[in-house]
């Protein structure tokens, strides 16, 4: 960890001053864990979750509110504002701060979006099927969240269908016992000209 740590740290700056690392996968991936193990080993870099950005209304269309609200203030060096959105209340929270730390963390699914890629300075996809990832996550939200399950399942194959971001990933991360495993992503082997569909690799759901 401390040596893709090392690794994002010495990257451009993507964002104005600021190192932007996408964490995307299917939902129950890993995503957040993995999140802050990452931050932590960056010595406390900040991790925007999408879930404070997304909404029940929204699932999946708050690219132009992730753009107003954190990409753009931070573009230009200021500390970026935005409202968490509390799926128990579901209601947006008051403004919370962002600043523009020299690494910080995007994660959640959609992470890697087409609209968010200019900015990240890497793209990174937690390889875990999404069979197993939904079952994971079910298993952790309980029964209180089936229906709600069922329509985000929906909801993330079409959007990964419409807009799929693995292809586009520069590092692939597993998890096993042991710990987790960085390798190069689809994007670190992509020519050119070569043709994307969106039934690439294992964790496509089309």
């Amino acid at each position: 960890m401390h040596q893709l740590a090392s690794a994002l740290r010495a990257l451009p700056p993507s964002c104005g001053p600021v190192r932007l690392v996408g964490v995307d996968g299917h939902a129950g991936s890993g995503k957040t864990t993995f999140a802050g193990r990452l931050a932590a080993a960056l010595g406390g870099a900040p991790v925007l979750h999408l879930d404070d950005i997304a909404s029940h209304e929204d699932l999946f269309a708050w690219t132009g509110r992730l753009l107003a609200e954190v990409i753009e203030p931070l573009g230009h060096g200021r500390t970026a504002q935005y409202s968490p959105y509390d799926w128990h209340t579901r209601r947006f929270g008051p403004p919370r701060p962002l600043e523009p730390a020299p690494v910080i963390l995007v994660e959640g699914v959609g992470a890697g979006r087409r609209a968010l890629r200019p900015f990240l300075a890497r793209l990174l996809w937690m390889e875990l099927p999404h069979e197993e990832a939904w079952t994971r996550g079910r298993v952790r939200d309980g029964a209180e969240q089936r229906d709600f399950w069922v329509q985000w399942v929906r909801a993330e194959h079409e959007h990964f269908c419409e807009d799929p971001s693995r292809p586009y990933a520069d590092l692939l991360v597993t998890q096993s016992h042991k710990g987790y495993e960085v390798l190069p992503g689809p994007a670190e082997t992509l020519g050119p000209d070569q043709f994307i569909t969106h039934r690439d690799g294992p964790s496509a759901v089309c």
